[in-house]
């Protein structure tokens, strides 16, 4: 299943009409990261804890954002045996967005609303940057006639995906007990609670980017929102960032389709695959055709 067909509309379904309100769960769990990671992270500093925090932030955002959440559980764009995908998204999960199931709602309604002829401004990030900073970091949206979720049974009827859903801002106790005994606070407060603060942070601002300002070689007819690629970022978002790519070939685990581009999560999918973890990568030319998608040409469009 993939995840255009796990939203369900009828002819009241609006991506339109709706508001935007203060998540409490959210301002308690950003504000509390925010504030240990800012104030605690200044106090705490380290060479060692600096490392420690590069090298949980690639391992939770490549492993875990990218690969386990977005491109295996979501999109379905290779094949790996359980006990792996249980353990990517697990990683995808310690990023600090929301649970399994919460991130595939999240995405899958910001990809239906994104391709109707009108949405609200919050799908897009058409507010201006602070204000779209406050409702996609603080806020939810209230949709007035929302869509349905048909979520495939192997993960909505999952024991372990219920229980990483439930449990999903406890997912850090494992790592922060590790690393805590390894080498104390100053390596807690920047292994959790910094590394959680600039992934949240950065997925957003890259998601302001991507929609709005770079380059495009797709586009998406009767789409309201439009991908962007950014490809100063692509290093750090692990291939993420090429958007306009990922609108236009939403199915394929290669994001870099253009020449020069640098994906680092698809090489990593292609050294599983060559050590027999992963398989069945799936790439542009193996998706259905789609008649709204048009290439603009191949000089890219700021």
């Amino acid at each position: 299943m993939y995840s255009n067909q796990r939203i369900l509309t009828d002819n009241k379904t609006s991506a339109k009409e709706g508001k935007v309100v203060v998540s409490p769960v959210k301002v308690l769990w950003m504000g509390s990261m925010l504030f240990v990671g800012i104030i605690g992270g200044w106090y705490t500093f380290s060479f060692t804890a600096l490392l420690v925090f590069i090298f949980t932030t690639c391992l939770s955002l490549c492993f875990g954002h990218s690969l386990g959440m977005h491109r295996r559980l979501i999109h379905k764009s290779y094949q790996c045996p359980q006990w792996f995908e249980y353990l990517c998204v697990h990683l995808g999960v310690i990023v600090g967005l929301a649970g399994p199931i919460g991130m595939i709602k999240t995405h899958d309604t910001r990809d239906w609303a994104q391709r109707q002829a009108d949405c609200h401004d919050y799908f897009g990030h058409k507010q201006p940057m602070l204000k779209d900073f406050f409702w996609q970091v603080f806020c939810d949206i209230r949709l007035k006639h929302p869509p349905t979720y048909n979520i495939e049974s192997e993960v909505a009827k999952s024991r372990i995906y219920q229980w990483m859903e439930k449990s999903w801002m406890l997912q850090q106790l494992p790592l922060a007990l590790v690393i805590y005994w390894i080498g104390g606070l100053p390596w807690v407060v920047w292994g959790v609670c910094v590394r959680v603060c600039v992934s949240v942070v950065g997925h957003w601002l890259i998601g302001y980017f991507a929609h709005n300002h770079g380059e495009r070689n797709w586009h998406v007819n009767n789409a309201h929102v439009q991908g962007y690629n950014v490809p100063f970022a692509a290093l750090i978002t692990m291939g993420e960032s090429y958007h306009n790519n990922h609108h236009a070939f939403p199915g394929s685990a290669n994001f870099a389709l253009e020449k020069g581009q640098f994906d680092l999560g698809w090489l990593v999918l292609k050294g599983l695959a060559h050590l027999g973890l992963v398989s069945d990568l799936v790439l542009p030319q193996q998706l259905p055709k789609r008649a709204e998608l048009v290439r603009i040409g191949d000089r890219a469009e700021n």
